[in-house]
């Protein structure tokens, strides 16, 4: 991460977001046909960014590649028959470039896979064995393309708490194609005030931003006189864990989904550049999460933006 000035992070939910044309496709493989991976590849490109972190699937029971583990599961229908994760991965790699994979940790909105992942409140032992494994199959498929996992929902609720996580499993799950790749753990981080890592053992601070103030992190969630945020050091105090921020830039801003709204930037760029370069300054790194079509454009604005800004950096880095 340290070598490029920033990264991207895609919220495409199979079936996929809002499209730029026509009525939305609901059917899964249709909808993941549709996907224009040169027009994306064009767009990740002209941002400048080193890094892409992708959703395979997320609360739809819709999983934009396929995966033998959930197919034995639960039955057929809950993949694509495309590998659209694996091809931008192949695409993304081919650039020099790295890809991170998104997965929730949990199952507990999409109601028909509760039976299939053994999900259980009252213990969640046998549905780690099982997620884990529907984990492994995705990155024994994606191999040394797979840099890296962004898991989200590692709260500390009580259906699942973070504390009862057997992280062995967990991360011979997420390197199990690649002994190198880096692993993140959501917990709501800089969103709910929190600034250190779900455990101590993941590679990167998972950064969860909800609003920039002043090109400072805004911690939690209330909107007047909150504290604000800024790394001081490479890794989180008392840790070897990269500092890492995550922040919504477009339509995606406040990390809910306003599908009818412009993908237009919501920062200006004296403003993200300000952000960035303060915490390059000390060793921290930081993805931009932008929105996305369904056809797979990102938005025309948001896209220039970013291309200004890598070009920034190049001038004082």
């Amino acid at each position: 991460m340290q070598e490029h000035p920033f990264g991207l992070m895609v919220h495409w939910i199979a079936p996929g977001p809002t499209p730029l044309k026509g009525p939305h496709i609901e059917e899964l493989n249709q909808a993941v046909n549709s996907f224009d991976l040169d027009r994306f590849m064009r767009d990740f490109e002209s941002t400048g960014a080193g890094w892409l972190i992708f959703t395979i699937g997320q609360n739809t029971t819709m999983y934009a590649s396929p995966n033998a583990v959930l197919d034995k599961l639960a039955g057929p229908g809950y993949c694509s028959e495309r590998d659209l994760v694996l091809e931008i991965a192949e695409r993304v790699h081919a650039e020099g470039k790295h890809f991170i994979a998104y997965l929730p940790a949990e199952v507990n909105k999409p109601q028909k896979l509760h039976a299939p992942f053994a999900w259980n409140p009252g213990d969640q032992t046998e549905f780690q064995v099982r997620y884990t494994d529907f984990i492994r199959e995705y990155a024994l498929r994606l191999g040394t393309k797979l840099s890296g996992w962004w898991f989200d929902g590692c709260y500390t609720w009580d259906i699942f708490p973070n504390s009862t996580y057997n992280w062995p499993l967990w991360f011979g799950a997420a390197r199990a194609g690649n002994p190198n790749a880096i692993v993140a753990f959501n917990d709501g981080s800089f969103c709910i005030g929190i600034t250190t890592p779900v455990t101590p053992l993941q590679d990167y601070l998972s950064g969860e931003v909800e609003a920039l103030v002043d090109g400072k992190i805004r911690l939690g969630r209330r909107v007047k006189d909150a504290p604000l945020h800024m790394p001081e050091t490479r890794f989180v105090e008392g840790t070897e864990t990269q500092w890492h921020a995550l922040v919504p830039i477009d339509c995606n801003r406040f990390w809910w989904h306003t599908p009818k709204r412009p993908m237009t930037p919501s920062y200006p760029d004296a403003e993200l550049v300000s952000f960035l370069s303060q915490c390059r300054a000390v060793g921290g790194v930081v993805t931009f999460n932008v929105g996305i079509s369904q056809e797979g454009a990102l938005g025309a604005e948001t896209v220039a933006q970013l291309s200004r800004i890598t070009e920034s950096q190049k001038r004082t880095h």
